[in-house]
């Protein structure tokens, strides 16, 4: 009897460390591809665009950089805003997904109002940095960057960061199409600062991400396009 229920104990002490280390991996495993940068060898260039041999598909439609910030990435658009939540821009399945554009927007980002997506990861990869922005001495010191549009990189503008909102999703429609003055209502009502050393422009690019503490919290980073 002592034999079988050492046996027995000893099975359930197995399961339990296989179990312990799958979940080590897949932690490993999220953060590893969440902090993997080696698409960055393919960031199209005015000169060349994106690389012949890059591997990231042709869902590409821009590339987005914060100066200053690990925000340095590709920017996909899928038919809908599901497909690239856990697909990597190689087209391969990640839990730490891509940056894609809302799907409603205009690949050439000529809306007034262009939504990128990302997940909040840890160590301030993805969008994850974007916890940053509510902080009003890093927003002042981390207020440009660039969006290259196309694969063959058609149009560079310059961006502007000017302001950072936490909002419900359920409470403010942030993530629905509209139009400048509407959004610039929305920031000037949520926001607490508004960076006043930023030229306004007609077109307004957010940078979006989960936050807690509930699901449909979002947290926003919003900049001016430059054309």
């Amino acid at each position: 009897m002592n034999i079988l229920y050492e046996k027995f104990m000893l099975l359930v002490f197995v399961v339990a460390l296989l179990i312990v280390c799958y979940g080590l991996y897949d932690t490993w495993y999220v953060y590893h591809n969440a902090l993997d940068d080696s698409y960055l060898k393919y960031k199209p260039t005015p000169e060349s665009g994106v690389p012949d041999d890059a591997p990231i598909t042709e869902d590409m439609v821009a590339w987005v950089t914060i100066d200053d910030t690990n925000i340095d990435y590709p920017v996909m658009q899928g038919d809908d805003n599901t497909k690239y939540l856990n697909i990597n821009p190689y087209g391969e399945y990640s839990l730490s997904g891509s940056i894609f554009l809302d799907s409603r927007n205009k690949p050439d980002f000529t809306d007034d109002y262009s939504i990128l997506y990302g997940h909040h990861m840890e160590y301030g990869s993805m969008f994850g940095a974007l916890d940053e922005f509510l902080n009003k001495s890093y927003l002042e010191h981390h207020d440009h960057g660039q969006l290259i549009v196309g694969r063959n990189a058609d149009a560079t503008y310059e961006l502007g960061v000017f302001a950072c909102i936490k909002v419900n999703v359920f409470e403010e429609n942030v993530l629905e199409p509209m139009s400048v003055k509407e959004i610039q209502k929305i920031i000037r009502e949520r926001s607490g600062y508004i960076n006043p050393s930023i030229e306004k422009s007609d077109h307004i690019l957010a940078l979006s991400t989960c936050t807690e503490p509930v699901s449909s919290n979002r947290l926003l980073v919003f900049c001016y396009i430059y054309e």
